[in-house]
C-alpha cells in the first residue's frame, strides 16, 4: 500500500546514476556525499522528516564525522523528525567498532532537540551469505563466534516498519530495538542451514588470528579487518543476542523467520 506520493519523496544519493528507476517512478532525487557537508545541507533543504542512514565508514574517526555532517545538515535545514539507524542496544564502550558510532551518533541527535526515532538494529539476515563464506560448498562456516548469539532480523521488515513510523505521528523520541524473534549461535546457524539444505554444515570456532589473516588473504584494507574482527569479538561477547518484540508491534505482524531466510540462500 502507497502511504506516500512518489513527488514528495526525496532520495538523497552519492551518484544519482544509479537511482534512475527511482526516479522514473517520481521521486526527487538529489546528490550529497557524507564527506562534502554543502552537499548534504543543499540536499535537506525543505525536507520535513529524515531517514538517516548510517555510514559504511569503517574508520571510527571518518564515521563519526560523516554522521555529524549529516546530523548538522538536517538540523540547519529545521528538519521536524528523525529516524536513524542505530544498533541494537547502542552504548559507549562497546566491542564493535560501529555501534560506538552508532552511539555517538545518537547522542549528536539528541542535542539537536529534533524529534526523534532511533531504529537500534540486529544484525541483518541479508549478511549471513558473507558471514558464513562458502559453507555451502564446504559444509563448514569459519566464524570466530565462540558461543554467542546473534538476534538476525530482515532488512525488508525494518524498510516497512520504518515506513510506518514516518508515516505516523506517535513515535518522537523513542529508541526501538529491533531484532529477530530468537537469537542463534553460529553452530545453531549451521544446523538450521543443514535442515533447509539437506547438507550436513558445521560451525569452526577459529581464532582472532586466523580470522584476521584469512581476510588480510582477500586484500581487505586493515580498517576493514579491525572492523570485522571487532564484530566477530562483539558476538562473541553477546553484544547481538539481545531479542524484543518491538518490530512485531510496528509491523503489526510476525517478522520474517531466519529458516524461511535460509531457504532462499
Amino acid at each position: 500500500m502507497q502511504k506516500v506520493e512518489p513527488a514528495n519523496i526525496i532520495a538523497i544519493v552519492k551518484n544519482p546514476d544509479t537511482v534512475n528507476d527511482f526516479k522514473a517512478q517520481g521521486l526527487i532525487i538529489r546528490q550529497a556525499d557524507y564527506n562534502d557537508y554543502d552537499t548534504l545541507k543543499q540536499a535537506f533543504r525543505g525536507a520535513e522528516k529524515a531517514l538517516q542512514i548510517s555510514t559504511i565508514g569503517v574508520d571510527i574517526n571518518t564515521a563519526k564525522q560523516q554522521e555529524k555532517n549529516v546530523v548538522n545538515a538536517i538540523a540547519e535545514n529545521n528538519v521536524k523528525h528523525i529516524v536513524y539507524t542505530s544498533m541494537v542496544q547502542a552504548r559507549p564502550n562497546t566491542i564493535f567498532q560501529g555501534t560506538q558510532t552508532h552511539n555517538h551518533t545518537e547522542e549528536l541527535i539528541r542535542t539537536t532537540k529534533i524529534p526523534y526515532t532511533f531504529f537500534r538494529n540486529s544484525m541483518y539476515m541479508e549478511a549471513i551469505p558473507e558471514l558464513i563464506g562458502n559453507a555451502l560448498q564446504t559444509n563448514e562456516i569459519r566464524y570466530p563466534s565462540g558461543s554467542g548469539k546473534v538476534s538476525f532480523v530482515s532488512r525488508t521488515d525494518i524498510a516497512e516498519a520504518i515506513t510506518n513510523v514516518l508515516t505516523e505521528s506517535t513515535h518522537d523520541n523513542k529508541a526501538y530495538e529491533i531484532t529477530g524473534s530468537t537469537a542463534y549461535s553460529f553452530a545453531e546457524l549451521a544446523k538450521a542451514i543443514s535442515a533447509e539444505k539437506s547438507i550436513n554444515v558445521n560451525h569452526t570456532d577459529i581464532s582472532d588470528m586466523d580470522f584476521r589473516e584469512e581476510l588480510i588473504s582477500y586484500q581487505m584494507p586493515v580498517e576493514v579487518v579491525d572492523l570485522l574482527v571487532s564484530m566477530a569479538n562483539g558476538i562473541k561477547a553477546g553484544e547481538f543476542s539481545y531479542i524484543d518484540s518491538t518490530l512485531e508491534k510496528l509491523l503489526g505482524r510476525k517478522s520474517l523467520d531466519l529458516n524461511e531466510f535460509i531457504k532462499g540462500l
